[in-house]
């Protein structure tokens, strides 16, 4: 296989895992779940008991207890791809006398990204406490369904306001409880849900300046070069007209570290892109990933269990006011005074 055909099938790979994992993230039994809980028991009879319990306490520190580790990976990859950038991409695109806004493009972009970051990560999500636990039950509805009067957190043993979730690695019940984000190490609730929005945005922005900046770069390249329009000899000593997998490969062996880096921030873009949509999504219809997640698993058992069974419940978003008021209640999130105006 040429080198072209190899990182296609090592994309498409990715990208089907990718989508593998989004799609059953939101259902209590799925066949992703069961499938990695049957290789746990096979495993189980093979890997020694020491070598497991090592690897269960690593995973639960990892993914179940705050950690920097994510953070750290987090900017060591930015770094890695600035310092590539820089090093390469920028110095050669400046002697080819590209515009020098859109070589400093990623650079404000990753400003502001990071800007966000510190925002996200240092802020407050919207903790549950014992002094604003009685406000906070009155800034939404509860809807009976996913969200129900009079629960108490079992942990925290306050009243769980509706829209809140305890979460297990901080340790607290936040307000409008979306998920809790390794790679800001921290909770995303009612007070930085805006903030982690424009984070997911720059972050996306900022791959894809680098990754077009880039891709000009290495067409400029080849245009000036004229390989486009040339020929080229084969095992057998033929001449064949250029086609693209040669084009790249010819790429990968001129500019290895380039095409690597190109490939990553490409693969980076689609992915952060794809989850971009879908957080824009959320907040233009007024959930959160956890309430998404939790209709779907209802949609699967329309019976709560306090429920009866001749009536059976039909979950409904009625915290949707429309798509700018939607948008807004993710930037500035309604307290005790607006509910009680509404």
């Amino acid at each position: 296989m040429d080198f072209l055909t190899l990182f296609l099938i090592y994309l498409c790979f990715v990208l089907a895992i990718t989508a593998l994992l989004c799609l059953c993230s939101g259902r209590k039994e799925s066949f992703l779940t069961r499938s990695v809980n049957r290789a746990s028991q096979v495993l189980s009879l093979v890997v020694p008991t020491q070598l497991q319990r090592v690897t269960h306490r690593a995973l639960h520190r990892l993914f179940h207890t705050r950690s920097c580790l994510f953070v750290v990976l987090h900017v060591a990859l930015q770094a890695a791809v600035f310092g590539e950038y820089t090093w390469e991409v920028f110095v050669y695109c400046w002697e080819l006398q590209f515009h020098l806004l859109l070589l400093l493009l990623p650079y404000l972009l990753l400003a502001g990204n990071l800007g966000c970051f510190l925002l996200c990560s240092r802020a407050n999500p919207g903790t549950v406490t014992k002094s604003n636990a009685a406000s906070l039950v009155k800034v939404y509805a509860y809807d009976g369904v996913l969200f129900q009067r009079g629960l108490l957190c079992p942990t925290c043993t306050l009243e769980k306001p509706a829209r809140s979730k305890h979460c297990s690695v901080c340790r607290t019940c936040v307000h409008r409880f979306d998920h809790h984000c390794v790679w800001v190490n921290n909770c995303i609730g009612a007070c930085n849900a805006g903030v982690f929005l424009l984070y997911l945005l720059s972050l996306t922005a900022t791959a894809g300046a680098v990754a077009a900046v880039t891709a000009a770069f290495l067409i400029q390249v080849l245009l000036l070069s004229n390989i486009m329009h040339g020929t080229y000899l084969d095992a057998q000593g033929q001449e064949q007209p250029v086609e693209i997998p040669f084009l790249v490969q010819h790429l990968f062996l001129t500019f290895p570290r380039i095409v690597f880096m190109l490939g990553f921030v490409i693969l980076l873009t689609l992915v952060l892109g794809g989850y971009c949509c879908f957080t824009l999504y959320l907040a233009l219809t007024n959930q959160t990933t956890n309430e998404w997640c939790k209709s779907r698993r209802f949609g699967g058992s329309p019976h709560l269990p306090s429920e009866t069974h001749d009536r059976p419940l039909v979950y409904k978003n009625i915290y949707s006011k429309g798509i700018w008021r939607n948008l807004k209640e993710v930037f500035n999130p309604p307290t005790v005074l607006e509910s009680k105006k509404k």
